[in-house]
């Protein structure tokens, strides 16, 4: 699966002392590095070619906020409400994403790479040309999902939820996990490894001796 990268114009980009973000507001050509921002209230902010480097918010929410041609490196947004966001040719790397709420969101051409993203709340969004690698998602939330071409790669999906979400043509064969939740009407069409067969078991009435 191809994913489309963003398209930074790095050369464009204008590093100014930044102490909040602000609701309806236009950001562009702009970058955002060590800084630490909390108690923010942003809704309807705009954000093209830009890049968040070392940044930390907290007790904070981004609801209704566009990212296109964005790249997050190095950033912690755990616990944050990114709710009903729209992210195109999003990229997130080294990431810690603990608990971050994206429900409702639309994501096409999203690439999370290497980041910590458990507990994270993808409830009832929209993935389209998506891709984890190498993430620990445990306990992540990817109920009632539509999904257009999403990819785990060698990502930890223990305690998953994909209730109510139809997993035909994704493939966990190469990620980790001891238990998901779903149910076999979620599974039909999953590729999955022969050792992970036993985890599904259970959901068919199977004892395995």
């Amino acid at each position: 699966m191809k994913i489309e990268k963003p398209k930074l114009t790095l050369q464009l980009l204008e590093s100014e002392p930044t102490y909040t973000l602000d609701s309806k507001i236009e950001y562009k050509d702009r970058l955002f590095e060590h800084m630490t921002l909390d108690m923010l209230e942003v809704s309807k902010a705009s954000f093209e070619n830009v890049v968040f480097r070392h940044v930390t918010i907290l007790e904070s929410s981004l609801e209704h906020c566009e990212f296109t041609d964005v790249r997050f490196e190095h950033c912690d947004f755990s616990n944050v409400n990114l709710q009903n966001t729209f992210m195109h040719r999003t990229e997130w790397a080294n990431c810690k994403l603990v608990g971050t709420d994206f429900s409702g969101s639309r994501w096409q051409n999203v690439s999370i790479l290497q980041s910590i993203c458990d507990y994270s709340n993808f409830r009832f969004t929209h993935l389209k040309q998506v891709e984890y690698l190498e993430c620990s998602m445990i306990g992540a939330d990817f109920a009632y999902l539509k999904l257009q071409k999403i990819a785990f790669g060698a990502c930890r999906l223990d305690q998953v939820t994909f209730t109510g979400t139809p997993m035909k043509g994704l493939d966990l064969s190469d990620s980790e996990f001891d238990a998901l939740f779903l149910t076999l009407e979620d599974l039909a069409g999953c590729a999955i490894a022969p050792h992970q067969a036993a985890t599904f078991a259970g959901l068919m009435g199977l004892i395995i001796k």
